[in-house]
């Protein structure tokens, strides 16, 4: 069954680097409160964790705007929960065949994969191609295009957050406090 989806590939970058400076323990860690985070993260923008791989893993949303929220909050909210390690992501949307009801197959899954393997330190690469064009609060930032092995190049942006007050994604003093400060 074909299905149209977005697939968020997510990294911590340098955690095998980190893991042989620092121990399993310390890396275990790290990798507890990233998990946990995902998950906190993924349920506040309505996504779904469809695997882990590792130290990252793979999401899966219906929704573009939804999988960008997820991705921009999540960075945000790792920045501390992971430090010193930093995320790398990729995000790519199409159409997918849904295979025994379980498992995705497409390009589209590729790509995101890629994608995050292309991303540089707290970076969150999308083709250009593939955005919608309504992605309130979101600053899409010119990207060199990258060349993906079995894809070939690709017109690429990075996602930013937009920092000014009232964006989806409002960076500013007002948008990180709880409710009932």
């Amino acid at each position: 069954m074909k299905v149209e989806r977005t697939f968020v590939f997510v990294d911590l970058s340098g955690f095998t680097k980190y893991t042989a400076a620092n121990g399993d323990l310390s890396a275990g860690e790290i990798l507890t409160r990233f998990r946990a985070k995902v998950r906190d993260v993924a349920a506040q923008c309505g996504v779904r964790v469809d695997k882990w791989l590792g130290d990252g893993c793979m999401i899966v949303a219906v929704d573009q705007k939804q999988a960008v929220s997820f991705a921009l909050d999540l960075r945000k909210q790792c920045a501390d929960v992971c430090a010193p390690l930093k995320l790398r992501t990729g995000i790519a949307t199409g159409q997918v065949l849904m295979f025994q009801g379980e498992d995705y197959i497409g390009s589209s899954v590729n790509q995101a994969s890629r994608l995050c393997d292309a991303a540089g330190d707290d970076e969150i690469l999308a083709a250009r191609q593939d955005l919608l064009p309504t992605l309130r609060g979101v600053h899409l930032k010119n990207h060199e295009p990258v060349t993906l092995r079995g894809l070939g190049e690709i017109d690429v942006v990075s996602l930013v957050a937009e920092r000014s007050l009232g964006g989806l994604h409002d960076t500013g003093e007002l948008w990180t406090r709880g409710p009932f400060v």
